[in-house]
């Protein structure tokens, strides 16, 4: 196909295609076990994660050495106020960290870098996050997700021998997918890539490029029509952003997180040699989804520093103001929020580090597992940051420059509580998560019984599904009626001062009322079910609370077998526990109990303005323009503001 060939024009996709592109993006089978899946299906296989994996001796050693270099570099060489302020990362902090190593924390040391295990990637990030959350952003978006982590996966060895090292030292990398109309159903992607001899030809707008617009290497995602010889389909390039026709046409700013370098970028016939792509074609998405497989394990590192900072202001803070008499941390309405802040931050370190350690060992299967760390850490640290503001009071609400400004500590909480806000939608909503994670754990039932409920499948298709949901379910089913969960000796070895082990034995009872819950819901829906987005989010909320109290649990053992702090982490554990309890049992009440039909009937009837009158009264204050910006393909007329840092 000529290069000169005018790109075709963004594609008419059903609901059904795009649940079809999604479906085969996935990875089907599942190799290894894993804990979060069995969990779901009323399956509590505490082997799994007890005892708690550990890193080597080495990769210990060698990562504690790296956050020691880290901490003393953010420490002495960032200002977050002068980051918050000006809205850039200072090009000296970055040649900074890339002479530190810290672009390839990820990278094999054959390639010239660190070689951190995902475990000490995730402090690592935690720390130089607490100092600037832009940074921690700068430096996952280049490995969680941008060039380094897909060609570790799915790039050939020239390929890895060719980008890896300029990775690791000197190239930041970015990971173009999303554009102006197309966010979580790829199945519309718009960006083409046309084969041309030995190259493709690359036209299209990328918008919210993290890092793009410093960024020297891009794995841009690109559609690939299917041709004689071309499979066809959405493809992951790797792209020079030195290219003649790449243009960063804006940087964006946000309301929180500053000092990214977030952009758009267009794609005017680049041309990018076959060498370049990653994978086979058609593989772009199972590449993207697999790759924040573990790459979404960077969002809950940034939130357990979050939490980290959180507890530490809230103690400093509530010590010292006084109100009717008595430091604030003695009246219970402000104690039990600090309460909140600690139990939690404890679960989300153990759910974090828990999930990076089994990323390390792949011995398991860990796309649910990554996937409730992120949905769970996001959720709750935004929560957690909401308290410390309240706790604080009007200076809560105060910028820490005004505060530094009339003599006071400036203690940027309104910013923290800013720069968390994008965590729940940033590699996937929570509202996407809640989707991704119900099609994986009701992944077993669609396995047996798919075809009965897909209307498009023969009575023959149907009859044969339902013969293997028969024996399925025949054995499934008399599992879930009891367990050691009601056995009041189970899990003993939780038991040291504070017992655990009624926790543990709670989660086991939990997990299999969930699996009956799923399934008394399919079988009263059936195909209806994938529209009952409120009730699978609830599934899912309550598969996430059973995740982190089990992983809570496990670590505070790890921690007392270990003599750090046993007896208080064991105290964490079981307040946390005991406030999960509570919201799984609210959840588990909305299950049934809720307003989501009435919900569906009230947003059509806004939408059709039924309602507009209660709009009346007020002035909108937006500005003119088309809700979305016009991406048609075509040579860029705006000014190029790539920034390369060198």
């Amino acid at each position: 196909m000529s290069a000169s060939t005018t790109p075709s024009s963004r594609p008419a996709v059903t609901e059904r295609e795009a649940r079809e592109v999604a479906e085969a993006a996935r990875e089907q089978h599942w190799r290894k076990p894993s804990f979060a899946k069995e969990l779901f299906l009323g399956r509590f296989r505490l082997d799994l994660i007890h005892p708690h994996p550990l890193p080597g001796d080495e990769a210990a050693q060698r990562g504690e050495e790296f956050l020691a270099k880290l901490r003393d570099f953010v420490e002495t060489k960032v200002d977050a106020a002068v980051i918050e302020r000006d809205a850039r990362i200072p090009d000296e902090v970055i040649d900074g960290l890339k002479e530190l190593g810290a672009f390839g924390m990820k990278i094999d040391t054959k390639y010239g870098g660190l070689g951190l295990t995902q475990v000490y990637y995730n402090k690592a990030l935690s720390l130089a996050g607490s100092a600037s959350p832009a940074i921690g952003v700068l430096l996952s978006a280049h490995q969680s997700i941008g060039v380094p982590q897909p060609l570790k996966l799915f790039g050939t060895q020239e390929q890895r021998e060719r980008f890896l090292p300029r990775c690791a030292r000197t190239d930041i990398s970015a990971f173009l997918l999303t554009e102006p109309d197309v966010g979580s159903d790829p199945a519309r992607l718009a960006t083409t890539a046309l084969p041309d001899g030995d190259d493709y030809v690359l036209d299209g707008v990328k918008l919210w490029t993290t890092n793009g617009v410093v960024a020297d290497l891009l794995v841009v995602m690109a559609r690939v029509p299917r041709s004689e010889g071309h499979k066809g389909g959405i493809t992951a390039f790797v792209v020079e952003t030195n290219s003649p026709g790449v243009t960063v046409e804006n940087r964006n700013a946000f309301m929180g997180l500053r000092g990214i370098e977030n952009g758009v970028t267009r794609f005017h016939q680049v041309r990018v040699p076959a060498a370049n792509r990653v994978g086979e074609e058609g593989q772009g998405l199972k590449i993207a989804l697999t790759t924040l497989n573990t790459g979404r394990l960077s969002l809950p590192a940034s939130c357990v520093a979050a939490g980290k900072w959180c507890l530490k202001i809230a103690r400093e803070w509530s010590a010292v103001r006084e109100q009717w008499g008595k430091p604030v941390a003695h009246h219970e309405a402000v104690g039990s929020k600090i309460s909140f802040i600690a139990a939690t931050t404890f679960a989300l370190e153990a759910v974090t580090d828990l999930a990076s350690q089994m990323a390390d060992e792949d011995r398991n299967d860990i796309r649910i597992e990554g996937a409730l760390a992120k949905l769970y850490a996001s959720e709750m640290a935004w929560t957690m940051a909401d308290e410390l503001i309240q706790i604080r009071g009007g200076r809560g609400f105060e910028t820490a420059e005004s505060l530094r400004a009339r003599g006071e500590r400036g203690v940027p909480a309104e910013q923290l509580l800013r720069d968390l806000r994008i965590n729940r939608i940033f590699e996937g909503s929570t509202e996407i998560m809640h989707l991704l994670i119900a099609r994986e754990a009701v992944d077993a039932h669609l396995s047996v019984a798919g075809d009965l409920i897909d209307p498009e499948k023969s009575l023959g298709d149907k009859a044969k599904a339902g013969a293997n949901a028969g024996a399925f379910y025949a054995k499934w089913l008399p599992k879930l009626v009891a367990g050691p969960g009601q056995l009041p000796t189970a899990y003993g070895e939780f038991k040291h001062g504070v017992d655990l082990s009624g926790h543990l034995r709670y989660v086991e009872r939990t997990s299999r009322k969930l699996a009956r819950s799923t399934f008394y819901a399919m079988s009263r829906w059936q195909g209806r079910m994938e529209s009952k987005q409120g009730f699978l989010g609830r599934i899912v909320d309550i598969g996430a609370e059973l995740f982190a109290m089990s992983a809570a649990c496990v670590r505070a053992e790890l921690l007392r077998g270990r003599g750090e702090n046993g007896r208080e982490a064991y105290q964490l554990a079981d307040v946390f526990c005991r406030q999960a309890r509570i919201r799984v049992e609210e959840l588990f009440n909305r299950l049934w109990t809720n307003t989501d039909d009435l919900d569906r009937k009230v947003a059509k009837g806004v939408l059709s303005g039924t309602y507009e009158w209660l709009e009346q009264g007020i002035v909108d204050p937006s500005g003119d323009g088309p809700w979305i910006a016009d991406a048609t393909p075509g040579a860029s007329q705006r000014e190029n503001l790539h920034r390369p840092i060198r």
